[in-house]
């Protein structure tokens, strides 16, 4: 893992990025690329895997990320997965995201939509600014209505999983299996309202039933269909189907009520733009 000792620069006077390839050329032809077509952007780290990449966005906070979709240890969707999951303060943003890929036009058409967007290798400056001109306008469009209404990343990166899946379409979770008391009870997935995560255990509650699990929810979020189950917070999960309305707190906060239920989940910043137009 590479970082450099550039300081932190002043808000808006440079975009920071990092970069994440297994391949040591790779990483030089696109930061050389970049040095090309956007000059003021400042790459603050590189990274080998996506461990490395996950890590260097923690210690970072950049604005951007490349990341090869195909690295050992930890792929690009899955380092992207953890990416988006990660919790931020009042006044940041999750880093957009860029793949890196070998695959031709047809196989990558995942990119077209939404927050992400991709590099074929080698980057070709064309492509390569036509990719940066798209970030620029989502960089530029945050905190704005526009950028508000953008589908929730988790749901897009599923769907770039399974598109990159040979085996098809994943397999999501139908059943719990799950502690009631001194029992292990199978606890139908249809019929869960929230998941709800401490350090320990997660909390599993249906309108009958309270049980706990030791799964946790960054596990979850990839077993469980984004359909269905939508991510308000780093550690709860709640049913679409039984979420009763929206409010918020005196501190400003959205707050979801639960349908026959008296709980009342709170909803992080990182998740605000799911409940648009609710």
């Amino acid at each position: 893992m590479n970082t450099e000792a550039d300081p932190s620069p002043t808000p808006g006077t440079a975009v920071r990025a990092v970069i994440a390839d297994d391949e040591r050329l790779m990483r030089e032809q696109l930061r050389a690329r970049l040095a090309e077509v956007w000059p003021e952007l400042q790459i603050v780290g590189e990274a080998k895997n996506g461990l490395e990449a996950v890590e260097l966005v923690q210690q970072h906070r950049p604005d951007l990320v490349f990341l090869d979709i195909r690295m050992p240890g930890l792929t690009g969707v899955d380092a992207a997965r953890q990416i988006a999951q990660m919790e931020i303060g009042e006044d940041e943003s999750l880093p957009e995201i860029v793949f890196i890929t070998a695959y031709d036009q047809y196989a990558v058409e995942a990119f077209e939509q939404g927050v992400c967007d991709y590099v074929l290798k080698p980057a070709e400056r064309e492509r390569l600014q036509l990719t940066i001109a798209r970030v620029q306008q989502r960089l530029q469009r945050r905190g704005t209505p526009d950028a508000e209404g953008a589908p929730p990343v988790q749901q897009l990166l599923h769907k770039l999983a399974a598109q990159l899946n040979p085996g098809g379409a994943p397999r999501y979770l139908e059943w719990i299996q799950a502690t009631v008391g001194q029992a292990i009870q199978m606890i139908p997935v249809a019929d869960v309202l929230f998941f709800i995560s401490d350090e320990k255990y997660t909390r599993v509650q249906t309108p009958t039933i309270e049980a706990l699990i030791r799964k946790p929810i960054k596990e979850l979020v990839d077993e469980l269909d984004p359909q269905l189950f939508w991510q308000i917070h780093r550690s709860t999960l709640v049913s679409v189907k039984a979420i009763g309305g929206i409010s918020r707190d005196f501190r400003g906060r959205q707050i979801v009520a639960i349908k026959g239920h008296t709980e009342k989940l709170e909803v992080s910043r990182s998740y605000t733009h799911l409940f648009k137009g609710m």
